[in-house]
């Protein structure tokens, strides 16, 4: 359907209410959203309790942070029709949440807009207001400890886990839906029963039944939803640190010469703007940062390429993430694999992916698509075009010094301008990105680490 009908047919999208429920073993958040005409929707958010921890719901904390973990939820139904009003009923938003809030959802939406053909302005998207009253409630006197590590599955996850071993008795790992390719990420790292906390987020089916029926879908900025999804499990817990595992790569847009990034939720902006927004609204008590932000994918991957335990466990192909597997043919498997080959030998590729990628001529658009040759990056959570390009070149030059054939993506690259522009870049393991807020004791682990791996360079 048409986007500027759709807004003229339905023109308030509601977020009537959001209910706590608590027993002894769970806690659950219940929204309830309504398209003025159209339906109401009532997506699930359930996350486990600690064992003997009596009840939350009436900490003001907890209530501001599942209140706002609905005002990142509606983003997934606000978007069938993009009604040009939202009215906020349960709760109350000054000018400062009001912009704070459109931001995220300006650019957190920037791929669904360009993907559907949308150019809408910043200002006139969306009027957003608030009928509610401001949410009140017990201060909480816990002293928060220990680590939260939301584990996706991939070698990031790992990295974190593997820098937080040591203080393994006080950390947490965070994963939603049972995805099991993240659960058994948890597992292998040593993190089950109490230490794995596993929330459930349930969709609406009505929501997705309107997606068959021509509304408008697209992509919503996922990790900015996990950050709410883990403050509020954090503080429910009475945990202090949230590690995240976004680099400083995220920051590169997909599409060049536009602020359009498939990663927008995952860039330092936003870690920035969300420790603002926790600090402000819901509990300064919570520190939201991404452990791995002052590094590269290039040097995590070579990080990674080190943890042989791992090799055969990590997964992050959203296409085979339900088969638990990698599929071999989009362009996720194929950043992973090429950023692995500037560290692993072919045939330790192949074992990893049970695919040969880097000889498969239909991969070869994808790779010009993450390398620059073409303008757009896919629309995945890949890295930048230059360590990408370095990765390439860093594999060709072993394969060449090994006097070892080519794979037949590196063979077409040598074709490129672009090989001669690379020939001699390496991984630069001294590279420390400084605009991060991982707190003081964390920075001197990595930065201890990346000089343990330049030795062995």
């Amino acid at each position: 359907m048409e986007y500027n009908e759709l807004r003229n047919r339905y023109p308030v999208f509601y977020y009537r209410d959001f209910t706590l429920i608590e027993s002894e073993e769970e806690f659950q958040v219940q929204f309830d959203f309504e398209i003025g005409g159209l339906s109401h929707f009532n997506p699930v958010f359930i996350i486990p309790k600690p064992k003997d921890s009596g009840t939350f719901g009436n900490l003001r904390s907890v209530r501001e942070a599942a209140f706002s973990l609905g005002m990142v939820e509606l983003i997934s139904y606000w978007k069938l029709t993009c009604a040009p009003r939202v009215t906020v009923e349960c709760g109350s938003l000054n000018d400062d949440q009001i912009r704070w809030w459109k931001k995220l959802y300006f650019h957190g939406l920037g791929e669904f807009f360009y993907r559907n053909g949308i150019e809408p302005d910043m200002d006139g998207f969306m009027d957003l207001g608030s009928t509610g009253e401001v949410i009140t409630g017990q201060i909480d006197q816990r002293i928060f400890r220990g680590n939260l590590i939301p584990v996706g599955g991939g070698k990031d996850s790992f990295v974190s886990l593997q820098l937080l071993k040591d203080s393994k008795e006080e950390n947490y790992a965070f994963v939603i839906n049972h995805v099991m390719s993240a659960v058994h990420a948890a597992f292998a790292a040593g993190y089950r029963g109490d230490s794995l906390i596993i929330a459930e987020r349930t969709l609406d089916s009505r929501m997705l039944e309107f997606n068959k029926c021509g509304f408008l879908n697209g992509h919503t900025p996922f990790s900015a939803l996990c950050a709410f999804a883990a403050s509020l499990t954090a503080i429910i817990y009475g945990i202090q640190n949230i590690c995240l595992s976004n680099e400083d790569s995220a920051n590169e847009s997909t599409i060049k010469g536009s602020t359009v990034n498939h990663q927008y939720s995952k860039t330092f902006m936003f870690e920035q703007d969300f420790k603002h927004y926790m600090d402000t609204y819901i509990t300064p008590e919570v520190h939201y940062f991404s452990l791995l932000r002052p590094l590269s994918e290039l040097q995590i991957a070579g990080l990674f390429s080190e943890l042989d335990a791992y090799l055969p466990v990590f997964r992050s192909c959203n296409v085979g993430q339900k088969q638990e597997k990698w599929c071999g043919h989009c362009a996720k498997c194929l950043f992973v694999c090429i950023l692995l080959s500037a560290y692993l030998p072919d045939e330790t590729l192949v074992s990893i992916f049970h695919a040969d990628m880097l000889n498969d001529p239909d991969m070869y658009d994808l790779l010009t698509q993450l390398t620059g040759i073409t303008d757009d990056k896919p629309f995945e959570c890949v890295g930048t075009r230059d360590e990408v390009n370095t990765a390439i070149n860093m594999s060709i030059n072993n394969h060449l010094k090994n006097n070892q054939p080519l794979p037949y993506l590196y063979q077409k690259y040598m074709e490129s301008p672009y090989r001669e522009y690379y020939k001699d870049k390496q991984v630069d393991w001294d590279a420390f990105q400084n605009e991060n807020l991982v707190p003081e004791p964390m920075k001197a682990l990595l930065k201890n680490w990346l000089a343990e791996r330049k030795e062995r360079a």
